[in-house]
């Protein structure tokens, strides 16, 4: 008798890379059901109620199917990028492909933000009545307007600032004084700067997990950071350069834990410098200290700590002597807070709905890797508390998916631990109370961190995660009429 014929190995395979792949597709559907039911429960209440002062919630955003200069270059960039971003990713040398990386981003977020033209898209962005450039006339004494900036953040008071000025500390607005004090006025080139700085902030990712031990994830992960829906946003708000600010204190504090590296003092103080300035530009970035403590337990070492205090304390001592006191002003941005619509809208529904723009913003590629980075967090935990990670040390087969087994947990361990520390940071801002809303811009300091997990997910699907990530931000910018 002869024996049944034995199933090819790839025969056999197949239905085990399918079983693993299930649970990121469920967990994918499950995030755009919330996002779903975030819209259907948030037109029904701002119909009833207009509590939620958002046109199409969960976002800023008006309805408004259109096309713009920008549309094919946004399609020509996500098609550049899903067919041969993985391949260039992989075999490009490190220095060109950081490059590679910020240009590409560069090109795709101004790309998306001139889909609604040059005017409506860049220049007039940061022009309007609540924004950074209505208020650069009044820095001509910039000593002056330190000592008296705190008196104008509350509503009601004699010439009080505009919202976004009065829900920042000044280094936020001193930013566009000092481009119009260069001869760079007006919004065009306020847009432009937040746009070639905001992309960078996928650069800077690179920097964290090669200087982390992880360039083979950086790699991977590479292309969607360059596709990221956030990038949306990025073009054109503030807060898109406020996320590159704090993204380069993370990596420069990642370079500074390197043993024996020529740069580490440099970087250390470089990355205080950052830290502080990040504390002048926005509060809510004191969150920082989640990713900054996540990189140094990926290091094992607290030796940067004292020059990045160094640096940080610098800063905020100039801003101190200069006459604007960080402490005063907090409590005022609070009480301007409720005045307004955060007074409206309700935390119950925010509480959620918040996630659900952090979904459209990481995308779903990105929501599917950060289950993985979830599963995978107290066995790399573990392993990384009790033995040092070295290039065999593998995450045991019984307890890892299919894309972990590929890489050494020296690897995983950076995005791992990097994207719970963030997913932290984006929890503890939610419950605050402090962001209900218009999470879509505040938290890009934190979301354009989050497709680095899509690292995570088999290299055989990834071309079709890069192609829903690309995808989503077309539609979304094709579709509404975002505010930034």
């Amino acid at each position: 008798m002869h024996s049944p014929p034995r199933r090819s190995s790839s025969a056999e395979a197949e239905p085990a890379a399918s079983s693993a792949r299930r649970p990121d597709l469920l967990t994918a559907a499950a995030a755009a059901v919330l996002f779903a039911a975030a819209a259907v429960a948030g037109a029904v209440i701002e119909h009833t109620t207009g509590s939620l002062r958002a046109p199409w919630p969960p976002l800023l955003a008006h309805w408004m199917p259109h096309a713009g200069p920008g549309t094919p270059a946004a399609l020509l960039v996500a098609a550049l990028v899903v067919l041969y971003g993985p391949a260039v990713a992989a075999h490009l040398s490190w220095p060109r492909l950081t490059w590679a990386v910020w240009l590409s981003a560069m090109a795709w977020t101004w790309s998306l933000a001139l889909v609604d033209g040059w005017r409506t898209g860049v220049a007039d962005r940061l022009t309007t009545r609540y924004e950074y450039l209505r208020g650069v006339g009044r820095f001509d004494d910039v000593g002056a307007a330190l000592r008296d900036f705190s008196n104008h953040i509350a509503g009601g008071t004699p010439g009080s600032w505009p919202p976004h000025i009065a829900g920042h500390p000044p280094g936020a607005v001193l930013t566009f004084v000092g481009l119009d004090r260069i001869g760079l006025g007006g919004g065009g080139w306020a847009g432009a700067f937040c746009i070639v700085t905001g992309s960078s902030v996928a650069a800077a990712v690179l920097v964290t997990l090669r200087a982390l031990g992880a360039e083979r994830t950086a790699r991977s992960a590479a292309p969607f950071l360059v596709l990221t829906p956030a990038a949306v946003w990025v073009g054109t708000s503030a807060d898109g350069y406020f996320a590159a600010v704090a993204a380069w204190a993370l990596a420069l504090l990642a370079v500074a834990t390197r043993r024996g590296g020529r740069h580490g003092a440099p970087a250390a103080l470089g990355a205080g410098l950052l830290f502080g300035l990040t504390l002048y530009l926005s509060y809510g970035l004191t969150l920082l200290a989640l990713p900054a403590l996540a990189i140094l337990l990926c290091a094992r070492t607290a030796r940067p700590v004292p020059l990045v205090l160094l640096g940080l304390t610098a800063v905020a001592a100039t801003f101190t002597l200069l006459g604007f006191r960080w402490w005063e002003a907090y409590p005022l941005l609070v009480e301007r807070y409720y005045q307004g619509s955060g007074g409206v809208r309700p935390y119950t529904y925010w509480i959620w709905g918040n996630l659900a723009c952090v979904v459209l913003c990481s995308g779903l590629a990105a929501v599917a890797g950060m289950r993985r980075a979830l599963v995978a967090a107290p066995l790399l935990l573990r392993r990384h508390r009790d033995v040092p990670a070295t290039d065999g040390d593998r995450v045991p087969r019984s307890s890892a998916t299919s894309s972990e087994q590929a890489l050494p947990a020296q690897h995983l361990t950076p995005v791992v631990l990097m994207m719970c520390a963030v997913l932290a940071a984006l929890l503890a801002a939610d419950l605050s109370g402090m962001s209900k809303a218009e999470t879509e811009r505040i938290w890009l300091p934190f979301t354009l961190w989050l497709p680095t997990a899509a690292a995570l997910l088999p290299a055989r699907g990834r071309r079709e995660w890069l192609i829903a990530q690309a995808s989503l931000a077309l539609l979304t910018n094709h579709l509404l009429l975002t505010y930034w």
